[in-house]
C-alpha cells in the first residue's frame, strides 16, 4: 500500500515538473515576444521622430534658401549664398534618415560589428556576478556604519 502512494506521488511529481517546464517554456517565449514588440515599436517611434525632425528642418531650409536668395538677387554677393552649403548637408542627412535607407545601413554595420568585433562589446571587467553585488554592497553597509549620515 505505501508503495502504490509513493510510485503515484512520483509520477505526480514529474507531471507536476513537467507541466512547470513547459509553463516556464511559455513564459519565456512571451518574454522573448514582447521584448520583440517593444523594440519595434521604439525602432518606429524613431523613425517617426525622424520624419518629423526632416520635415521641419526642410521648411526651414527652404524658407532660409528664399531669403538668402532673395539676398542674393539684390546685392549680388555670393558669399549670402555659403549657409546653403551646410544646410543642405543636413537637410540630406536627414531626408536620408527618414527616408532613404540609412536605417539598413546602420543596422548592416552593427551586426558587422557583432559578428567581426565582438570584444569591443564586452563590459568592462566582465558581467557583474552575484558576489560581486553582494561584494559591493557589503562596502556600502561599511560605509554607513563608519560614516553615518548626519541629521
Amino acid at each position: 500500500m505505501g508503495n502504490y502512494f509513493t510510485v503515484n506521488m512520483e509520477e505526480n511529481f514529474k507531471k507536476n515538473q513537467e507541466f512547470i517546464q513547459t509553463i516556464n517554456k511559455i513564459k519565456m517565449e512571451r518574454q522573448i515576444q514582447l521584448q520583440y514588440q517593444m523594440q519595434e515599436r521604439q525602432v518606429a517611434m524613431q523613425i517617426a521622430k525622424n520624419r518629423d525632425t526632416c520635415l521641419w528642418l526642410t521648411a526651414f531650409y527652404i524658407a532660409s534658401a528664399t531669403g538668402l536668395f532673395t539676398g542674393f538677387r539684390r546685392t549680388k554677393r555670393q558669399y549670402l549664398l555659403m549657409p546653403l552649403i551646410p544646410l543642405t548637408f543636413v537637410t540630406l542627412y536627414y531626408w536620408d534618415l527618414a527616408y532613404g535607407n540609412k536605417i539598413h545601413r546602420i543596422r548592416m554595420e552593427a551586426e558587422h560589428i557583432m559578428t567581426h568585433e565582438a570584444d569591443s562589446l564586452e563590459w568592462p571587467c566582465g558581467l557583474p556576478t552575484p558576489s560581486s553585488i553582494d561584494l559591493g554592497r557589503l562596502e556600502v553597509e561599511e560605509k554607513k556604519k563608519i560614516h553615518p549620515p548626519l541629521l
